[in-house]
């Protein structure tokens, strides 16, 4: 995937989708590719993170305990806990086919948020709507 593509993946993801053009690059600068064949654990629960992952290409599960969460794709991230306060992994992370990433270590993130706290806005609103999903999702079952 060109950095074109990346830059056009990037701009649909919720945290990045305010930034422009420039801030879009400064985070592509800040951050390496990651290729990740099927079945490699991308992040282990309980471990501690100091990442951010956004998925270029591929298919990823999130797993907790043994039970299968969510299945991210292209233009789905992950680890944004992590980043924020360096806690360990809340849930493991593999991939389930051939699967690229776009990775932002911990103290590159923090950089980037000082510069452009359009990020910080989209992770607090990310994070809210997945609070509402999982606290929907806990009513539902009772």
């Amino acid at each position: 995937m060109d950095d074109k593509q990346i830059l056009t993946l990037m701009k649909g993801t919720p945290i990045f989708s305010r930034l422009n053009d420039s801030g879009l690059k400064s985070v592509l600068k800040a951050a390496v590719q990651k290729k990740a064949p099927a079945g490699t654990k991308l992040v282990e629960e309980g471990k501690g993170g100091v990442g951010f992952y956004l998925i270029l290409e591929g298919k990823a599960e999130v797993i907790r305990e043994g039970d299968k969460l969510a299945e991210l794709g292209a233009g789905n991230f992950f680890g944004e806990l992590s980043v924020i306060d360096g806690a360990p992994r809340t849930a493991d992370v593999v991939a389930m086919v051939d699967t690229d990433c776009l990775v932002i270590t911990q103290w590159a993130m923090k950089s980037l948020i000082e510069n452009h706290p359009q990020i910080a806005q989209g992770m607090l609103e990310e994070l809210v709507r997945r609070l509402r999903a999982t606290d929907e999702a806990l009513h539902a079952s009772e």
